[in-house]
């Protein structure tokens, strides 16, 4: 057991926790950040993979998510585009479709702006989702349930149910329609800008140089290999164990462990009830990110297959050594081996026949026991009855993350703006227990 009492332990080395030991170190706190990984970054993973480095996990930022723009600016990293796509794919009235990039854009847009066309009306302050209560009256609605309502069997309603379950890397059925139109909110009701915010605008050194900007900031310690089991708050301090047997004391926690992968923690005193509902089904993403090395130098392209497919969406990022790197998604991680680059292949040449596959590398997030999901996207309900509970403190003990952040949940900017709100309360607890240690 670390006998040293620390102000703050962190558990969990992403974007969430990194950002908040950071703050709490700037303030002369004591912090120790403890990761189940032999990395940092948690659901962001720079790895080289298929002759280059890779992003496994999270990859893309934008200007319009102010707080990974500022931490960018802050460190004087920069961004670098993805290739503008010269050819688009898509399947439709049950058969495979050419054309340029901008007649797909058209065909999705055509029904989106109607789909989300409330957007500002429910969430005029997108980063303060709560603020008002109309919402409500949507919240348990989900984007195939208002799709199917609005739209008319055909090519216009697939190819929108298709876009959709790409957002959400996930199926429609229990997806949140507030989720949908909070992620459009946040970029002014414009759907267009909001999908390239999605995936057209990369970190140069990739998540990873951010990530170790922050933590070479903080100049706080990791300790990895510490898989959390269960955290105690007795009152005067949290005491964080280890499945190794490993254990820390603090003032305070702040736990940044995914929705879907807390079930492995126990807490005592135990979480609320709506915490633990929150926790249970909170979110839907349980798809897949696939990197696919195809034979030939093949003009950048962008293609969008059915919603059920195992692969639905494709995009040409890459150029080497004479070969194309494609990043492919699915819905559903659990329909398709990530490492059978036949499998693979299957599913890309339904758009793009002449494609061959030549090598396949991926990640099962939701396998993996400390995710269990993707990019956290709410599921129906979870707005109006978990997202504040989950927010909420538990004693000494605080939660943050992209889960449960307000703005933009799902990406690396509502990691980063979870841990700052994180680190506040942290702060604020500090100094209500103990005026001298904050």
């Amino acid at each position: 057991m670390d006998d040293e009492l620390y102000d703050v332990v962190v558990v969990g080395a992403g974007f969430a926790g990194l950002t908040a030991a950071r703050e709490l170190s700037r303030q002369g706190l004591s912090v120790r950040i403890v990761e189940a990984r032999d990395r940092i970054g948690g659901r962001t993973w720079l790895d080289h993979r298929l002759g280059r480095d890779l992003e496994i996990g999270g990859t893309w930022v934008h200007w319009t998510q102010p707080y990974v723009w500022a931490e960018l600016k802050r460190y004087g990293l920069d961004t670098t585009p993805s290739p503008e796509p010269e050819r688009a794919f898509w399947w439709a009235d049950g058969r495979r479709h050419e054309g340029g990039p901008d007649e797909l854009l058209g065909l999705i847009g055509g029904a989106n702006g109607q789909f989300v066309q409330d957007a500002r009306k429910y969430f005029p302050a997108p980063f303060s989702p709560l603020s008002r209560e109309d919402f409500k009256a949507i919240d348990d609605v989900s984007v195939q349930d208002r799709i199917r309502e609005q739209f008319p069997a055909g090519a216009q309603r697939e190819i929108l149910e298709s876009f959709w379950a790409l957002n959400f890397n996930g199926p429609l059925e229990n997806a949140a329609l507030t989720q949908a139109l909070r992620w459009v909110a946040l970029t002014n009701g414009d759907w267009a800008v909001n999908f390239e915010a999605c995936a057209t605008y990369k970190i140069v050194g990739g998540t990873a140089a951010l990530a170790a900007a922050i933590l070479t900031d903080s100049g706080v310690g990791v300790e990895h290999g510490f898989t959390v089991h269960r955290v105690h708050d007795d009152g005067a301090s949290v005491s964080v164990h280890s499945t190794g047997g490993r254990s820390i004391r603090a003032r305070t926690a702040i736990v940044t462990v995914p929705l879907h992968a807390m079930h492995a923690v126990s807490f005592e005193p135990p979480l609320s009830a709506a915490k633990n509902e929150g926790l249970s089904g909170g979110q839907v993403s349980r798809g897949a990110k696939v990197w696919i090395r195809l034979k030939g130098d093949v003009p950048p392209f962008v293609a969008l297959g059915g919603a059920d497919w195992p692969l639905n969406f494709f995009q040409a990022e890459y150029g080497i050594d004479g070969d194309t790197i494609v990043v492919g998604f699915g819905p559903d991680a659990a329909n398709i081996d990530l490492g059978d680059a036949a499998a693979v292949q299957e599913q890309l040449v339904r758009l793009v026949p002449d494609a061959e596959v030549v090598g396949v590398a991926g990640h099962n997030w939701v396998d993996d026991p400390l995710s269990g999901e993707t990019w956290p996207m709410h599921a129906t309900g979870f707005l109006s009855r978990h997202l504040h509970a989950m927010q909420e403190a538990h004693g000494a003990v605080l939660f943050a993350g992209s889960d449960i952040a307000n703005g933009w949940g799902g990406f690396i900017d509502g990691a980063i703006e979870s841990g700052m709100e994180a680190a506040l309360s942290a702060a604020a607890i500090l100094r209500e227990r103990d005026p001298r240690a904050a």
